[in-house]
């Protein structure tokens, strides 16, 4: 059993997640693509716009618009959403460091150094690069690389013309009124629209 895994934000989950995610799953003939939202990124230094659980929602109708899966293992779990334990929370599940494929954009991935856990985490699954043409390759973007052990996991590279789309564009989008058709599931836009998310909160009125 070969699992993707695309961890994140998600706020909101775009065509640019699900298209990499897709790519990764076509490269390396993954059985099945997990979409794990984060309950607190650890790099990130503002609150996530929508909660954890609206963007667990988004996340889970654009899985099933993709023959996906979705879990909510980061979204329970208290404290920063480190990939090192969700990784190790999968093991505890029966699955193999082997068996993992963590998929990740090349941005992403540049920081790896920083990540907690580093070195140790290339060691908890496979990592799956997914890049746009002409993007440095992964060989540059790992600080210190290591000589790979036989049998133990790898980080492969994926070369994808992924969407350009970004979730703090599409929040500006519905800030300021503008169509997100397109960029996002149309189950994704329908659940942003009916629940308000990202809209300006409402001014009060001075008397």
């Amino acid at each position: 059993m070969k699992i993707g895994i695309l961890g994140g934000t998600f706020d909101p989950i775009h065509l640019g997640h699900l298209e990499a995610a897709s790519a990764a799953r076509r490269a390396l003939s993954l059985d099945r693509v997990l979409l794990l939202p984060s309950r607190t990124p650890p790099h990130r230094s503002i609150e996530p716009r929508a909660s954890a659980f609206h963007r667990f929602a988004m996340a889970a109708l654009a899985a099933a618009e993709r023959d996906m899966s979705v879990s909510d293992l980061e979204v329970r779990r208290e404290g920063p959403s480190y990939t090192s334990l969700t990784l190790e929370a999968l093991h505890h599940d029966g699955f193999a460091p082997a068996e993992l494929f963590f998929i990740t954009g090349s941005d992403a991935f540049a920081d790896v150094g920083t990540w907690h856990d580093y070195p140790r985490i290339l060691q908890l699954a496979n990592f799956v690069v997914v890049s746009r043409p002409g993007a440095p390759r992964v060989a540059e973007l790992i600080p210190n690389p290591q000589s790979p052990i036989p049998g133990a996991p790898t980080v492969y590279s994926v070369e994808a013309d992924t969407p350009n789309v970004s979730s703090t564009d599409i929040r500006r989008r519905v800030g300021a009124g503008e169509s997100i058709d397109g960029l996002v599931p149309s189950s994704v836009a329908g659940h942003i629209r009916r629940h308000h998310l990202y809209v300006p909160a409402p001014v009060a009125a001075v008397l």
